[in-house]
């Protein structure tokens, strides 16, 4: 099925879902996402630990199995553990094993999911909740790729690659005592950072048309385009549960939806397309990031040329150009008619074309628009 543009559609024909945009699960073709995928690409051939973060519903999972479907262990088993739905009382037992008495209800001998992933991958997801005595347990695991099932009388080799992830700042909680520095190290082999959904608003169509299609499909409905400005309404949305909130919110507009063209009252029955009125986090400096993006975007989104944006900013071509590379994903050959201009590929103001005499050197410019930003 494909969403095409119309009176009433949503984006052009040229813009809809294509097979090169949807790799190992994971759709959008923006700069950030991409990046992921490369990592992806270039890990799954190896046998490194690979730690993932991300914030919730980001899509930390899908990252996972990107990897172990990559490698050549793809045959081989791929168990998931949810670290933070376990009682800590269970957990070791359900990652180690047991055998017939060990403890009170151990009736009979059980597998750990160690052993359960052995020539496969293990995907320890929420690994920051894990205490810090069964973290212990675990480096050792690492070390000496051995497993001792509780009440066993001698260790078992495995052969496993550990796959962990965590929406927490583990770097924070070493330093807080509450995450062992070994294990992290042990673990941070690999590091994949996946991008919250608004750092790749650019994905947003596509997103939507996959998921339009996907719960389409699944509930029997014909879906053959949206309301003209759906699209550009949920990129004005914070996202705060990421691609997870977005797929909730076209799961209940398509089932909502009477007709063929999902309109912007279905879409919005819980509020998906109000702008937020708090501030995304308690961390200044992403607060501050955040507005100059929402600042950049809105004025590109109403200007028909980035002279104009910078115009209604306030600030030179040559520092909209600054903030442009800064920010990479957004993308003003997308967001305003003058396609000519272009971000520069670095930080380098320099290498940007000559501005108008009246203009402030852009340094200057630059220096004390980022004084500002900080003295707050």
């Amino acid at each position: 099925m494909k969403l095409v543009s119309n009176s009433r559609g949503a984006w052009p024909q040229s813009m809809t879902f294509g097979q090169h945009f949807h790799r190992y699960g994971i759709v959008g073709r923006s700069r950030a996402i991409t990046q992921v995928i490369r990592r992806i690409e270039l890990v799954a051939a190896a046998r490194s630990t690979v730690l993932i973060t991300g914030e919730t519903g980001t899509g930390k999972e899908l990252v996972a199995r990107a990897v172990h479907n990559g490698s050549a262990q793809q045959p081989m088993p791929f168990v998931k553990v949810n670290c933070a739905a376990i009682p800590e009382t269970l957990l070791e037992s359900e990652l180690f094993g047991h055998v017939k008495g060990a403890f009170t209800d151990a009736t009979a001998t059980k597998r750990g999911k160690f052993a359960l992933a052995n020539l496969g991958s293990i995907f320890l997801d929420e690994i920051g909740t894990m205490s810090v005595g069964l973290q212990a347990k675990l480096l050792r695991v690492l070390q000496e790729r051995e497993i001792e099932p509780l009440g066993a009388e001698r260790a078992e080799h495995v052969d496993v690659r550990v796959i962990a992830a965590t929406n927490r700042d583990l770097r924070r909680l070493v330093g807080d005592g509450r995450f062992q520095d070994d294990l992290f190290y042990r673990l941070n082999v690999i590091p994949i950072v996946v991008p919250p959904l608004r750092e790749r608003l650019d994905d947003i169509p596509m997103l939507v048309e996959y998921f339009v299609d996907k719960h389409a499909t699944q509930n029997g409905k014909r879906i053959d385009a949206l309301e003209e400005g759906v699209v550009a309404s949920l990129r004005e949305h914070h996202w705060p549960g990421n691609v997870r909130e977005l797929e909730n919110t076209i799961e209940r507009a398509v089932v909502l939806t009477t007709g063929a063209v999902i309109t912007r009252e279905a879409v919005s029955v819980e509020g998906a397309l109000r702008v937020p009125t708090a501030v995304p986090s308690l961390k200044l400096r992403e607060n501050v990031e955040w507005a100059e993006c929402a600042t950049i975007r809105r004025a590109l989104e109403i200007s028909t040329a980035k002279q104009q944006a910078a115009r209604l900013m306030g600030i030179s071509p040559r520092a909209l150009s600054y903030y442009l590379a800064k920010y990479p994903f957004i993308d003003p050959g997308r967001t305003h008619r003058d396609n000519v201009i272009a971000a520069p590929d670095r930080a380098d103001v320099r290498g940007i074309d000559k501005v108008s005499p009246e203009a402030e050197p852009v340094e200057d410019e630059i220096a004390a628009i980022e004084h500002d930003r900080l003295t707050v």
